[in-house]
């Protein structure tokens, strides 16, 4: 059977892929978000590496941090519990850990997280510190789905949102792990 020589199975069948293409269109949910943000602190790396290499150790460097709960010290599968004030926790899982490299990455399982303290779902970053001679360059970076998975999401758990927190959260740790490592010792 030939479509030319059928009209109406023609037009049912165009009509159906202009149906299945707008729906596709309007299905389309979030979309994964990245940010990376970059420091120089004029200290060497080595010294840097030792504030931040303790992955139960994130108070010490993170302003927004009060305590650190963890358990697996930086093996792959360590966890810790950041408290950011009473009843505040977020809850982190260590995937990588390369000392060699002065590098980690983390995971916040979604089963864990309050998407009110930070409007993300499967969040994951990794941060990083180069030698540049005497000094040192830290790089974080994180990947992550806005808050809302759902089209049409409110304005707190949109993308802007999304990336606005995670921008915010590491340009204060950077700036606040650049301040101790470069105070004088």
């Amino acid at each position: 059977m030939k479509i030319k020589q059928h009209p109406a199975l023609l037009t049912t069948l165009l009509i159906t892929l202009v149906v299945f293409a707008t729906n596709a269109a309007y299905a389309h949910g979030p979309t994964r978000q990245k940010v990376t943000e970059t420091i120089d602190i004029n200290a060497p790396a080595t010294a840097v590496w030792a504030i931040i290499k303790d992955f139960g150790n994130a108070h010490a460097w993170l302003p927004m941090v009060e305590s650190t709960e963890s358990e697996g010290d930086n093996e792959p599968g360590a966890t810790r519990v950041l408290t950011l004030g009473p009843g505040i926790k977020v809850y982190e899982t260590l995937k990588k850990y390369k000392a060699d490299k002065m590098s980690y990455s983390y995971r916040i399982p979604n089963s864990t997280h309050d998407v009110g303290i930070l409007p993300v779902n499967n969040y994951s970053s990794t941060i990083t510190v180069k030698a540049n001679g005497d000094t040192s360059t830290v790089t974080w970076k994180g990947a992550f789905y806005r808050g809302y998975p759902n089209n049409d999401p409110p304005a707190e758990l949109n993308d802007e949102a999304a990336v606005a927190a995670v921008t915010g959260l590491y340009k204060a740790g950077l700036a606040h792990l650049k301040k101790i490592a470069e105070a004088p010792q």
